[in-house]
């Protein structure tokens, strides 16, 4: 069997081998001059750097010459040695010969240079080796007394951290050449003009009177609708995210405003289901939002609307509309937390209701009007509330879900003030009684495991319902009888916030506190107290019931001020804040004393009434302050010295404030048998508290004596 070759391929390969071992060739002399360049500059970059010479390191850079030729009684010869522990590496990978390089030169031998690098096209064994210092590894600071060459070399200072070196910054980009900038932009300004066109189509084509009624709303509704479509399928295409967004947007506003000229123009609809239509065009919109998953959608749908809503219609339907815009975005809340839809359903209609309110406060005296003025703060009120429990209940940390709620709250409180007394104090003692329900949930273990408010939506609720509580005070009290209101309240406050430890209710007790003793100064000051016939004229049982009540409120706000104190501040500084606690406590409490003995002597009847008031007054200072002095000295001998010190000097405190009252004040109103027992009843307070005195601290030495001479010599 006989092969037949082609002599004709057979030639064509032996060509086709030979152009490809040219082209080597060819390649292999450009490689050979590229490195001949790289040699050359190799060399000049080396001549260009200076030379340094690590300290520690003796021989490594004495020239050649100045060592002196090797002779052959001098030379080694090259015998294979195994590895030393000097010359094996160390744990770092450093040669041990290159760290213990002061060594080897105190030995005499010298450092040999480190091998450099081969030129180019030169063999290694013939290459020249230049003598090219290489600095030691630096190691960790705890380990650097382990290498000799480290131990005289003081410790290189740690670089503080963002001083590093720098490396190239960016150049940044202007905000117009970024990624979407300028396409969302250009969708913005085309919803806000295609709006505008919506807005003159329905309102100031109809007041030129071009289009007829029913072309006007047909024309806007087709045009919405299209815009709807057209951008439900440029959505679906490849980068038209934003532009779909705008577009549809755009129809379902436009749809929107169409609605509401339909029903406040046009009066086609009846206003309930004219909002039962917005309301589905707005669920419409904010549904396909969701299914998108774009908050950009559903925040141009409702700020489309309500920027442009007022150019359509300013009556108060227009409150209706914008409210069933807040209701229709609570379930997509529910679902994302979208903070921009949160203010922008919030906000315009929060705004809008509280501008109502005003002019319906300065502007007319229609009944009518203030009720449905009222009707639409309620209504915004129970959405904010009703849909911020919902959201936070989802997710506890959704503090923009709380501020709307703090805003949607507002509007409700301005409105009782556009009813009469009675109406106004039944509306805000209502909201009271809810918004401090809510709060409330967050103080008992199972209601708040039950409702799962979080503390943020409790603190607003308690401060709004704080705020309501304070109108139905003025509601239902008089100028004699708000200071007894106030003090009510603070000291029901104080006292869960001593309960729970709540410092919320801490600082709502001390803001009633403080506004019911405005109040009491204003109808039982300094002038009143101390002037007989002014005290006869203006004192009566209304302001002796509020002085007690003080006097309960300043009781309450110290035991509820020892429990904060002894709970979150142990120690020095309990002392400080006790004492002063302590020392406002009993100034106060001598005011109300004297405030509360010198009105019932005034509302008895008797003729020397304000004086026995004032004798008893002082009395009182005096057995409050040796009461407190007893209980100090108690205390001390009990081990209790924090205590003792509070008690004792607020003790002596009140004692010098009942002598100077007594001498100062007493001496000079006071006359015959009143002015006696005054002063007898005193004396004999005070001779009690010296003999208990001294025999407390008689005591406490024969104690000390005691113990010292039971010590061991």
């Amino acid at each position: 069997m006989t092969t037949s070759i082609d002599p004709a391929l057979v030639a064509r390969l032996s060509g086709e081998f030979t152009s490809i071992a040219d082209d080597f060739t060819t390649l292999g002399g450009q490689l050979g001059t590229l490195g001949r360049d790289l040699e050359a500059l190799h060399r000049q970059v080396r001549a260009a750097t200076p030379r340094r010479s690590e300290p520690g390191v003796a021989g490594a850079s004495a020239p050649a010459a100045e060592q002196g030729p090797a002779t052959p009684d001098t030379a080694e010869p090259a015998v294979p040695r195994s590895p030393s522990p000097a010359t094996t590496p160390d744990a770092a990978g450093t040669p041990g010969a290159r760290a213990g390089g002061s060594a080897a030169a105190s030995a005499g031998g010298p450092m040999p240079a480190p091998p450099g690098p081969a030129p180019w096209g030169v063999p290694a064994a013939a290459a020249p080796q230049p003598h090219r210092p290489v600095p030691p590894p630096q190691p960790h600071s705890r380990y650097a007394g382990a290498y000799p060459i480290y131990r005289n070399r003081p410790p290189v200072p740690p670089v503080p951290p963002g001083r590093g070196p720098a490396g190239p910054v960016a150049p940044r980009t202007p905000w117009w050449q970024r990624e979407g900038v300028i396409s969302r932009l250009l969708a913005v300004a085309g919803v806000a003009v295609t709006l505008i066109g919506v807005v003159m189509l329905l309102v100031l084509a109809a007041q030129a009177g071009i289009f007829g009624p029913v072309p006007r709303v047909v024309a806007g509704a087709a045009f919405s609708a299209a815009l709807v479509g057209a951008g439900m399928r440029v959505y679906r295409r490849t980068g038209g995210r934003v532009g779909g967004v705008a577009l549809a947007a755009t129809g379902f506003a436009g749809a929107y405003l169409d609605v509401i000229a339909t029903t406040t123009i046009y009066d086609w609809l009846h206003p309930v289901p004219g909002f039962a239509v917005a309301l589905g065009v707005a669920a419409a919109g904010v549904g396909l939002a969701v299914q998108w998953r774009s908050q950009a959608l559903a925040v141009l749908v409702v700020s489309g609307v309500v920027v442009l809503a007022p150019f359509v219609s300013t009556e108060l339907s227009l409150l209706a509309f914008l409210i069933v815009l807040q209701l229709a975005c609570v379930p997509v809340q529910y679902r994302y937390d979208w903070p921009f839809l949160h203010l922008v359903r919030t906000v315009p209609a929060v705004l809008a209701t509280q501008i109502a309110v005003v002019a319906a406060a300065i502007g007319t005296d229609d009944p009518g009007r203030k009720v449905l003025v009222l009707v639409a703060a309620v209504a915004v009120a129970a959405v904010g509330l009703a849909g911020t429990v919902v959201v936070v209940r989802h997710r506890s940390g959704d503090i923009v879900a709380t501020l709307t709620c703090a805003l949607a709250t507002t509007p409700l409180l301005a409105a009782s003030a556009l009813f009469d007394r009675p109406a106004a104090t039944v509306i805000s003692s209502g909201y009271a009684v809810v918004l401090l329900s809510l709060a409330a949930t967050a103080l008992l273990p199972k209601v708040r495991e039950f409702a799962r408010v979080p503390g943020h939506t409790a603190t607003v609720a308690a401060v709004a319902g704080s705020f309501a509580l304070l109108e139905t005070l003025w509601g239902v009290t008089t100028e004699a009888t708000s200071a007894l209101g106030l003090f009510l309240v603070a000291a029901c406050y104080l006292g869960i916030a001593g309960r729970t430890r709540n410092r919320v209710a801490a600082a709502l007790g001390g803001g009633y506190a403080a506004l019911g003793g405005l109040s009491f100064l204003v109808v039982a000051g300094p002038g009143t107290l101390s002037t007989e016939w002014i005290a006869v004229r203006e004192l009566s049982a209304g302001i002796a019931a509020s002085a007690i009540a003080g006097l309960a409120v300043v009781a309450v706000a110290l035991w509820g001020a020892g429990r904060f104190t002894a709970s979150r501040h142990p120690g020095e500084s309990t002392d400080s804040r006790a004492t002063l606690l302590w020392v406002g406590g009993s100034v106060t409490a001598l005011y109300l004393v004297t405030a509360t003995a010198v009105s019932l002597g005034v509302i008895s009847g008797i003729a020397d009434g304000f004086v026995v008031g004032h004798s008893i007054a002082t009395i009182v200072w005096m057995a409050g302050a040796l009461a407190a002095l007893l209980y100090g000295l108690r205390r001390l001998s009990g081990g209790a010295p924090t205590a003792a010190k509070v008690a004792l000097g607020s003790g002596l405190l009140v004692t010098a404030a009942a002598l100077a009252k007594l001498f100062l004040f007493d001496l000079a109103t006071l006359d015959g048998l009143i002015r006696v027992t005054a002063f007898l009843v005193v004396g004999v307070l005070l001779l009690i508290a010296g003999t208990r005195y001294a025999r407390a601290f008689a005591e406490s030495g024969a104690r000390r004596d005691d113990s010292g001479s039971a010590a061991p010599h």
